[in-house]
Protein backbone atom coordinates (compact mmCIF):
# COMPACT_ATOMS: atom_id res chain seq x y z
CA UNK A 1 0.00 0.00 0.00
CA UNK A 2 1.08 3.62 -0.73
CA UNK A 3 2.91 5.29 1.82
CA UNK A 4 2.75 1.78 4.36
CA UNK A 5 5.71 0.74 6.71
CA UNK A 6 6.37 -2.72 7.73
CA UNK A 7 9.34 -4.89 9.04
CA UNK A 8 9.63 -8.17 11.11
CA UNK A 9 11.99 -8.98 13.40
CA UNK A 10 14.25 -6.01 11.58
CA UNK A 11 18.40 -6.93 13.29
CA UNK A 12 21.62 -5.47 12.51
CA UNK A 13 24.87 -6.86 13.80
CA UNK A 14 28.25 -5.14 13.68
CA UNK A 15 31.06 -7.60 14.57
CA UNK A 16 30.02 -8.51 18.09
CA UNK A 17 28.01 -5.25 18.64
CA UNK A 18 23.83 -6.04 18.00
CA UNK A 19 22.74 -2.59 17.08
CA UNK A 20 19.09 -2.97 16.30
CA UNK A 21 17.54 -6.46 18.42
CA UNK A 22 14.08 -7.77 16.41
CA UNK A 23 11.97 -5.00 15.49
CA UNK A 24 9.15 -4.84 13.88
CA UNK A 25 6.71 -2.07 12.45
CA UNK A 26 2.70 -1.78 11.09
CA UNK A 27 2.78 1.94 9.77
CA UNK A 28 -0.17 3.23 7.97
CA UNK A 29 -0.06 5.17 5.35
CA UNK A 30 -0.06 9.17 6.71
CA UNK A 31 1.15 8.64 9.80
CA UNK A 32 3.72 10.41 11.69
CA UNK A 33 6.02 7.48 13.54
CA UNK A 34 8.07 8.85 16.30
CA UNK A 35 11.44 7.03 16.96
CA UNK A 36 12.71 7.82 20.52
CA UNK A 37 15.61 6.87 22.38
CA UNK A 38 18.75 7.77 23.71
CA UNK A 39 22.26 7.77 22.05
CA UNK A 40 23.55 4.34 20.93
CA UNK A 41 19.82 2.85 21.01
CA UNK A 42 20.23 1.61 17.43
CA UNK A 43 17.27 4.01 15.75
CA UNK A 44 19.83 5.45 12.80
CA UNK A 45 20.95 1.79 12.32
CA UNK A 46 16.78 1.18 12.06
CA UNK A 47 16.04 4.20 10.08
CA UNK A 48 18.99 3.20 7.63
CA UNK A 49 17.70 -0.52 7.05
CA UNK A 50 13.64 0.74 6.38
CA UNK A 51 15.42 3.64 3.72
CA UNK A 52 16.84 0.58 1.90
CA UNK A 53 20.97 2.20 2.75
CA UNK A 54 21.92 -1.06 4.71
CA UNK A 55 20.64 -4.44 4.54
CA UNK A 56 19.06 -5.65 8.02
CA UNK A 57 21.06 -9.22 9.36
CA UNK A 58 17.84 -10.66 9.76
CA UNK A 59 14.48 -9.73 9.30
CA UNK A 60 12.54 -8.31 6.40
CA UNK A 61 10.95 -4.70 5.93
CA UNK A 62 8.57 -3.42 2.84
CA UNK A 63 8.10 0.34 2.49
CA UNK A 64 5.53 1.52 -0.34
CA UNK A 65 5.28 -2.09 -1.36
CA UNK A 66 8.74 -2.72 -2.07
CA UNK A 67 11.62 -4.89 -0.13
CA UNK A 68 13.93 -2.86 1.27
CA UNK A 69 16.34 -5.89 0.57
CA UNK A 70 15.71 -6.80 -3.09
CA UNK A 71 14.50 -3.75 -4.34
CA UNK A 72 16.80 -1.11 -2.91
CA UNK A 73 17.35 0.51 -5.83
CA UNK A 74 13.79 0.62 -6.92
CA UNK A 75 12.76 2.23 -3.52
CA UNK A 76 14.85 5.35 -3.99
CA UNK A 77 12.51 6.83 -6.29
CA UNK A 78 9.53 6.32 -3.70
CA UNK A 79 11.31 7.51 -0.26
CA UNK A 80 12.91 10.75 1.19
CA UNK A 81 15.46 10.32 3.16
CA UNK A 82 17.64 12.62 5.42
CA UNK A 83 20.51 11.76 7.26
CA UNK A 84 21.69 13.57 10.99
CA UNK A 85 24.17 15.07 8.73
CA UNK A 86 22.48 15.65 5.35
CA UNK A 87 25.33 16.34 1.80
CA UNK A 88 24.60 20.27 1.50
CA UNK A 89 27.09 21.48 -1.27
CA UNK A 90 28.41 24.81 0.74
CA UNK A 91 29.55 26.47 -2.82
CA UNK A 92 26.42 26.49 -4.23
CA UNK A 93 23.10 27.88 -3.54
CA UNK A 94 20.29 27.09 -2.20
CA UNK A 95 18.26 26.59 -5.53
CA UNK A 96 21.48 25.12 -6.94
CA UNK A 97 21.80 22.23 -4.28
CA UNK A 98 17.87 21.41 -5.00
CA UNK A 99 18.55 21.42 -8.74
CA UNK A 100 20.95 18.72 -8.02
CA UNK A 101 18.49 16.31 -6.29
CA UNK A 102 16.15 17.01 -9.19
CA UNK A 103 19.14 15.76 -11.42
CA UNK A 104 19.79 12.95 -9.28
CA UNK A 105 16.13 11.94 -9.07
CA UNK A 106 15.40 12.50 -12.71
CA UNK A 107 12.71 15.29 -12.12
CA UNK A 108 13.10 17.26 -15.50
CA UNK A 109 10.68 19.23 -17.29
CA UNK A 110 7.82 21.28 -16.63
CA UNK A 111 7.11 19.77 -13.71
CA UNK A 112 11.17 20.56 -12.48
CA UNK A 113 10.38 23.82 -12.42
CA UNK A 114 7.21 23.92 -10.48
CA UNK A 115 8.48 21.57 -7.87
CA UNK A 116 11.34 23.94 -7.22
CA UNK A 117 9.43 26.73 -7.45
CA UNK A 118 7.05 25.41 -4.67
CA UNK A 119 9.86 23.52 -2.63
CA UNK A 120 11.50 27.11 -2.10
CA UNK A 121 8.39 28.80 -1.13
CA UNK A 122 6.86 26.20 1.21
CA UNK A 123 10.56 26.01 3.20
CA UNK A 124 10.18 29.82 3.13
CA UNK A 125 13.66 29.92 0.93
CA UNK A 126 12.49 31.71 -1.74
CA UNK A 127 14.02 35.07 -0.73
CA UNK A 128 17.40 32.97 -0.24
CA UNK A 129 17.79 31.17 -3.21
CA UNK A 130 20.73 32.56 -4.93
CA UNK A 131 22.36 32.44 -1.34
CA UNK A 132 25.12 29.94 -0.23
CA UNK A 133 24.19 26.96 1.22
CA UNK A 134 27.62 27.26 3.47
CA UNK A 135 26.74 30.40 4.68
CA UNK A 136 22.94 29.23 5.96
CA UNK A 137 21.86 29.10 9.42
CA UNK A 138 21.26 25.96 10.80
CA UNK A 139 17.66 26.11 10.71
CA UNK A 140 17.94 27.11 7.14
CA UNK A 141 20.46 24.17 6.44
CA UNK A 142 17.61 21.52 7.64
CA UNK A 143 14.70 23.05 5.74
CA UNK A 144 16.95 23.00 2.75
CA UNK A 145 17.75 19.19 3.62
CA UNK A 146 14.33 18.18 3.39
CA UNK A 147 13.39 20.41 0.32
CA UNK A 148 16.21 18.80 -1.14
CA UNK A 149 14.74 15.06 0.23
CA UNK A 150 11.44 15.93 -0.95
CA UNK A 151 12.20 16.97 -4.54
CA UNK A 152 10.84 13.93 -6.32
CA UNK A 153 7.68 14.09 -4.07
CA UNK A 154 7.86 10.73 -2.37
CA UNK A 155 5.46 9.40 -0.56
CA UNK A 156 7.56 8.36 2.52
CA UNK A 157 9.91 10.04 4.36
CA UNK A 158 12.46 8.92 6.69
CA UNK A 159 14.42 11.60 8.72
CA UNK A 160 17.19 11.47 11.63
CA UNK A 161 17.29 14.03 14.24
CA UNK A 162 16.50 16.33 11.75
CA UNK A 163 16.55 19.71 14.21
CA UNK A 164 19.43 18.16 16.37
CA UNK A 165 21.45 21.62 17.19
CA UNK A 166 18.64 23.65 15.84
CA UNK A 167 17.32 26.52 17.70
CA UNK A 168 13.49 26.50 19.10
CA UNK A 169 12.21 28.97 16.54
CA UNK A 170 13.64 26.94 13.65
CA UNK A 171 12.51 23.49 15.02
CA UNK A 172 8.84 25.00 14.90
CA UNK A 173 9.29 26.06 11.15
CA UNK A 174 10.59 22.71 10.40
CA UNK A 175 7.72 21.04 12.11
CA UNK A 176 5.20 23.69 10.33
CA UNK A 177 6.48 21.84 7.41
CA UNK A 178 6.23 18.59 8.15
CA UNK A 179 2.74 19.37 9.92
CA UNK A 180 2.04 20.62 5.98
CA UNK A 181 3.01 16.96 4.36
CA UNK A 182 1.21 14.92 7.00
CA UNK A 183 -2.19 17.08 6.23
CA UNK A 184 -0.75 15.67 2.29
CA UNK A 185 -1.01 12.12 3.24
CA UNK A 186 3.00 11.51 3.57
CA UNK A 187 3.74 8.94 6.08
CA UNK A 188 6.60 10.14 8.06
CA UNK A 189 9.16 8.17 10.11
CA UNK A 190 11.52 10.40 12.35
CA UNK A 191 13.86 9.96 15.22
CA UNK A 192 14.12 12.90 17.56
CA UNK A 193 16.55 13.68 20.70
CA UNK A 194 13.64 15.61 21.58
CA UNK A 195 10.41 14.29 23.64
CA UNK A 196 8.32 17.89 22.63
CA UNK A 197 8.44 16.71 19.07
CA UNK A 198 7.72 13.23 20.02
CA UNK A 199 4.04 14.60 21.41
CA UNK A 200 3.20 16.17 17.58
CA UNK A 201 3.67 12.22 16.55
CA UNK A 202 0.34 10.25 15.78
CA UNK A 203 2.74 7.12 17.42
CA UNK A 204 5.67 6.61 19.10
CA UNK A 205 8.72 4.28 19.63
CA UNK A 206 10.97 3.86 22.75
CA UNK A 207 13.93 2.40 21.43
CA UNK A 208 16.59 1.25 24.31
CA UNK A 209 19.56 -1.09 24.00
CA UNK A 210 18.30 -2.03 20.06
CA UNK A 211 14.90 -2.92 21.20
CA UNK A 212 11.53 -1.03 20.58
CA UNK A 213 10.58 -1.48 24.77
CA UNK A 214 7.08 0.35 24.22
CA UNK A 215 4.75 1.58 21.45
CA UNK A 216 1.55 3.80 21.19
CA UNK A 217 0.17 7.24 21.37
CA UNK A 218 2.21 9.95 23.35
CA UNK A 219 -0.85 10.13 25.56
CA UNK A 220 -1.16 6.37 25.83
CA UNK A 221 2.86 6.09 27.01
CA UNK A 222 2.17 8.85 29.49
CA UNK A 223 -0.46 6.74 31.04
CA UNK A 224 2.29 4.08 31.36
CA UNK A 225 3.69 5.44 34.10
CA UNK A 226 3.56 3.39 37.68
CA UNK A 227 1.82 5.11 40.04
CA UNK A 228 0.80 8.92 40.78
CA UNK A 229 2.88 12.03 40.03
CA UNK A 230 2.86 14.94 42.42
CA UNK A 231 4.68 18.02 41.96
CA UNK A 232 6.08 19.63 44.72
CA UNK A 233 7.14 24.00 44.13
CA UNK A 234 9.95 24.45 46.60
CA UNK A 235 13.04 26.98 46.11
CA UNK A 236 14.67 24.10 48.26
CA UNK A 237 15.13 21.41 45.84
CA UNK A 238 18.63 19.61 46.95
CA UNK A 239 16.65 19.24 50.91
CA UNK A 240 13.50 17.98 49.09
CA UNK A 241 15.05 15.55 46.65
CA UNK A 242 17.39 14.22 49.27
CA UNK A 243 13.99 13.99 51.63
CA UNK A 244 11.52 12.52 48.99
CA UNK A 245 14.29 9.46 48.19
CA UNK A 246 14.06 8.20 51.62
CA UNK A 247 10.17 8.09 52.28
CA UNK A 248 8.07 4.97 52.11
CA UNK A 249 5.29 4.77 48.49
CA UNK A 250 8.15 6.70 46.69
CA UNK A 251 8.88 5.11 42.97
CA UNK A 252 10.71 7.89 41.48
CA UNK A 253 12.11 11.32 42.19
CA UNK A 254 12.89 13.65 39.17
CA UNK A 255 13.84 17.62 39.22
CA UNK A 256 11.71 18.85 36.32
CA UNK A 257 13.07 23.00 36.16
CA UNK A 258 11.87 24.57 39.19
CA UNK A 259 10.19 21.80 40.70
CA UNK A 260 10.09 18.64 41.97
CA UNK A 261 8.36 15.39 40.49
CA UNK A 262 7.66 12.71 42.40
CA UNK A 263 6.00 9.58 41.64
CA UNK A 264 4.44 7.65 44.26
CA UNK A 265 1.71 4.63 44.98
CA UNK A 266 -1.16 6.77 46.43
CA UNK A 267 -0.97 10.69 45.53
CA UNK A 268 -3.84 11.66 47.81
CA UNK A 269 -1.93 9.71 50.39
CA UNK A 270 1.92 10.47 49.99
CA UNK A 271 1.21 14.47 49.51
CA UNK A 272 0.44 14.71 53.05
CA UNK A 273 3.69 12.70 54.72
CA UNK A 274 5.70 14.41 51.83
CA UNK A 275 4.26 17.81 53.44
CA UNK A 276 5.14 17.00 56.94
CA UNK A 277 8.42 15.49 56.28
CA UNK A 278 9.58 18.48 54.15
CA UNK A 279 8.55 20.41 57.02
CA UNK A 280 10.59 18.86 59.68
CA UNK A 281 13.97 18.99 57.14
CA UNK A 282 13.46 22.97 57.21
CA UNK A 283 12.55 23.27 53.21
CA UNK A 284 9.64 25.72 52.02
CA UNK A 285 6.84 24.35 50.42
CA UNK A 286 5.12 26.53 48.16
CA UNK A 287 2.79 23.72 46.78
CA UNK A 288 2.14 20.71 46.33
CA UNK A 289 -0.63 19.05 43.58
CA UNK A 290 -1.33 16.39 41.23
CA UNK A 291 0.18 16.63 38.20
CA UNK A 292 0.20 15.01 34.61
CA UNK A 293 3.54 13.05 33.65
CA UNK A 294 5.24 14.66 30.58
CA UNK A 295 6.45 11.93 27.60
CA UNK A 296 10.03 12.58 28.86
CA UNK A 297 9.05 12.03 32.40
CA UNK A 298 7.18 8.73 31.12
CA UNK A 299 10.44 7.41 28.92
CA UNK A 300 12.73 8.01 31.84
CA UNK A 301 10.36 6.38 34.00
CA UNK A 302 10.33 3.17 31.78
CA UNK A 303 14.04 2.68 30.90
CA UNK A 304 14.56 3.21 34.59
CA UNK A 305 12.47 0.00 35.84
CA UNK A 306 14.11 -2.56 33.10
Amino acid sequence: MTGQITATQLSKTFRKNQAVRGVSFDIAPGEIYGLIGPDGAGKTTTIRMLAGVMDPTRGTARVNGLDTTRQAEQLRAHVGYMAQKFSLYGDLSVRENIEFYADIFGVRGKARAERIARLLKFARLDQFQDRDAGVLSGGMKKKLGLACAFIHRPRVLFLDEPTNGVDPISRREFWDILSDLHIEGVTIFISTAYLDEAERCSRVGLMYRGEIIREGTPIALRQLVQGDLLAIITPDLQIAENVAQKLPGIFEVQVYGDRLHVFVDAGATRAREIEIALVAAGATIKQIRPAAPHLQEAFISLISHL
